[in-house]
């Protein structure tokens, strides 16, 4: 019920950064990503600065972070694959440090500026790891540049937009967030650019069945079995794409990555390293 209730409060996506802000609270970070001078830097990406870090050597990872979030989603999962990978952190387009206040917003626009931070790091192809709104980024990732993702996850995603994909009453709550917000005035750049956040999710994404069949990366689909994404949208996920995994966590709800960092760290590594062993049956 107190989620529900906070989600009235704003959105869905945005609840995982009130979840995110408060395992902060609670757990020190021992790096301060996002605001890390010694790992920062800006690219120019498709017309405005994408800010990353880089930690550690090895295979490329990249995580992507969900609605109105940024790169600091990642504080317990950085140090586990910082170890043996080079993790790419980055805030997408209108979020963290990556301001871009003039400029629309879709999740197609968002994969394109994940492949050119790719191309301008002079890195062919990476693992991917996208959680609530970067799971839907790396999807679209997979679809769009399928030659830069080695393997995807994607935790908490949705496909599409209405009642069907989210927890019960979840929708009817984004239903009266958007029709409220009609009748407000955004006037300071932050409330624009919540809004704007905002109503990406509310019209997006718009992601076929038929164009899930084309991904032909090997996937690993997850939601928590309490997520705020519905566990029938997280199986038709999983049932249409080529090769694929599914991992429903145990007494998890949407930020997967944060409530159960340890065992996602560890299947998740699982993944990346193993070879791909496609248990579906073939039709």
């Amino acid at each position: 019920m107190r989620l529900l209730q906070r989600i009235a409060l704003s959105t869905v996506f945005m609840l995982s950064t009130a979840a995110c802000t408060a395992a902060h609270a609670q757990e020190a970070k021992p790096i301060p990503y996002d605001h890390n001078p010694a790992a920062g830097k800006f690219y120019d990406i498709n017309g405005f600065k994408m800010y990353t870090e880089v930690y550690g050597e090895g295979p490329p990872v990249l995580m992507i972070h969900g609605n109105n979030g940024d790169m600091s989603a990642f504080f317990r999962n950085v140090p586990y694959f910082a170890k043996h990978y080079k993790v790419i952190l980055a805030d997408s387009r209108s979020q963290g440090r990556s301001v871009d206040p003039d400029h629309p917003l879709n999740f197609e626009m968002m994969a394109d500026d994940y492949a050119a931070l790719l191309d301008v790091m002079h890195i062919d192809s990476a693992y991917v790891l996208g959680w609530s709104d970067g799971g839907i980024n790396a999807l679209l990732l997979a679809m769009r540049h399928p030659e830069k993702v080695k393997k995807l996850v994607a935790t908490g995603a949705n496909l599409w937009v209405g009642p069907d994909p989210f927890a019960l009453g979840l929708w009817d709550q984004m239903e009266h967030e958007y029709t409220t917000g009609l009748t407000k005035t955004y006037t300071t750049p932050k409330e624009k650019n919540d809004r704007k956040l905002f109503l990406l999710d509310w019209w997006e994404p718009h992601i076929t069945l038929a164009q899930l069949h084309t991904i032909q990366t090997p996937s690993l689909i997850m939601a928590g079995d309490h997520d705020v994404i519905s566990l029938p949208h997280t199986l038709v996920i999983y049932q249409n794409l080529p090769h694929a995994e599914l991992w429903i966590v145990p007494n998890s709800g949407h930020p997967t990555v944060i409530e159960h960092a340890d065992e996602v760290n560890k299947k998740v590594d699982e993944f990346f390293t193993q070879p791909f062993k496609d248990f579906k049956p073939t039709e």
